[in-house]
């Protein structure tokens, strides 16, 4: 991109970097709330770890039980993978609702992510959700305002991989 905003706009927790490493480096899987960002996430950097991406938006239980509860999918799904959490990568890159729900199901259930990515992007929530996740004591990548992306969520992953990797 040639957003200049994004070096300011992109804020860091101070154990972002290293605790995505460690988790990276432990397998620890990575759980996606878009496809996009699941088939961008480069396979060959983690195969030596053995990652998992995980992303259930398109599972069919996520999509009958979003549409019985009036839920978006990007939030019954990460529900559904909510038992995973623990000691994961959490990349959202696209729906607030996701952010938000991850968030609130680190809180009740104490299923810790080593790390959540989270580049929602739009007008209606993204901005918020951000702003929620850089309040809690989680290690956390984000970038402030409405921009965001699954492409950002991917070059995030990716980086980080890179870096594991020590190359």
């Amino acid at each position: 991109t040639v957003d200049f905003d994004l070096v300011h706009d992109t804020k860091f927790h101070p154990e972002a970097i290293s605790k995505g490493i460690a988790a990276l480096r432990k397998g620890a899987p990575i759980i996606t709330d878009t496809k996009m960002v699941k088939a961008g996430i480069s396979l060959k950097r983690l195969r030596k770890y053995k990652t998992k991406i995980l992303c259930a938006i398109s599972h069919p239980e996520v999509i009958k039980e979003a549409k019985l509860s009036g839920k978006t999918r990007a939030s019954v799904a990460m529900q559904k993978m909510s038992s995973l959490m623990g000691g994961s990568i959490i990349a959202i890159g696209n729906a607030p609702t996701a952010l938000f729900e991850i968030l609130e199901l680190a809180e009740k259930e104490s299923q810790i992510p080593s790390l959540i990515i989270g580049v929602p992007v739009g007008l209606v929530g993204a901005s918020e959700s951000k702003e929620m996740l850089m309040k809690k004591d989680i290690p956390y990548i984000t970038v402030r305002g409405e921009k965001g992306g699954s492409p950002l969520a991917v070059s995030i992953i990716n980086g980080l991989a890179v870096l594991a990797l020590g190359k």
